[in-house]
């Protein structure tokens, strides 16, 4: 049996995990292909007009893997990660979406719901429709979450190291980069690591001799500690996380500036912006949003960088320079 996974949304944050549990219960994992400009296109062109653009992605990659000839598509659907604090609605509805979308989907589509404590996913509770809907055993499923856990720990141990999810993904020897100055990159995972989407624009960064640290490369004790210091936490858990991270990176000082990459018409991430755009100015940290959708050319996102960057090592040259005595 084939279980497709799309290679979009929470692909980048747990795709060894699902791989490692589906092997381990003895089916073939089949991943869609790449983001490309005709995943997208069909996309946009199947989904509701009014979503974001990863969630466009998504449809194009379900598509894609229909091509494929699975037997199901995999798309769970997230509920919680923290209990009281929830994921983005469209998040909690895509498994409906999608069948809403396309007729006679319903049969190939593998979902139920993820409630969980905390990021780790592995708990039985979410998982006991597989064991009638694949003809698996319990004893079976429980040792295959064990090895899901074990797997997904080990990437996320290397991914807080400082090494990027797509280099962990899809090279044996993964590199860590190093640059002149470091930008705190804010973004939900899919929309840092699709390098279509975002025009590659970790390898822009790497070509201008940046540094770049994300969300998902900070402990999540750091991050709560930081949200402590807020009444009250956002409704949305990655939406959280970015919040916390963006506050961490205003006050170290080896962050040289904030960029926020989001897409068009995320809704989360329209409240979260505010808070940054004006505490990171009272912060004195440089910040950048660079607003992403099915149009974002390349030139723009390079321009944009390039000018931010630039202005960030006029200002870190003239800090070093004042500090010797120099101006």
């Amino acid at each position: 049996m084939k279980i497709g996974i799309p290679k979009a949304l929470m692909y980048y944050f747990y795709y060894p995990f699902w791989k490692t549990l589906f092997e381990s219960l003895g089916f073939e994992v089949v991943t869609s292909d790449d983001t490309s400009k005709s995943i997208l296109d069909i996309g946009v062109k199947e989904a509701v007009a009014e979503i974001c653009v990863p969630m466009k992605v998504y449809t194009g990659h379900v598509l894609n893997l229909l091509d494929k000839n699975v037997d199901y598509i995999y798309i769970p659907r997230f509920v919680s990660l923290r209990k009281g604090i929830f994921m983005c609605p469209k998040f909690m509805g895509l498994p409906d979406m999608i069948k809403g979308l396309f007729n006679g989907i319903e049969n190939k589509i593998l979902t139920h719901n993820i409630v969980s404590k905390s990021t780790d996913i592995s708990e039985f509770h979410n998982y006991t429709v597989f064991i009638d809907k694949l003809g698996v055993s319990r004893k079976d499923l429980k040792n295959a979450l064990k090895k899901a856990r074990d797997k997904w720990l080990e990437f996320r141990a290397l991914n807080k190291q400082g090494y990027d999810i797509n280099e962990l993904l899809t090279s044996d020897k993964p590199k860590k980069y190093d640059g002149d100055i470091t930008i705190g990159l804010i973004g939900y995972v899919y929309n840092v690591y699709d390098r279509f989407v975002n025009m590659d624009l970790l390898n822009v960064f790497r070509k201008l001799n940046i540094k770049v640290v994300t969300f998902d490369m900070m402990e999540e004790r750091i991050i709560q500690r930081q949200l402590k210091k807020f009444k009250k936490n956002m409704f949305w858990e990655f939406t959280n996380m970015l919040l916390g991270t963006a506050y961490e990176f205003m006050e170290r000082d080896d962050i040289d500036g904030i960029i926020h990459i989001t897409a068009f018409g995320c809704g989360p991430d329209s409240i979260l912006e505010p808070f940054l755009t004006i505490d990171s100015e009272k912060h004195k940290k440089p910040f950048m949003t660079l607003r992403i959708d099915e149009q974002t050319g390349e030139s723009h996102v390079i321009t944009r960088v390039e000018a931010f960057t630039d202005l960030i090592r006029i200002k870190k040259y003239k800090a070093e320079k004042s500090v010797e005595g120099v101006i």
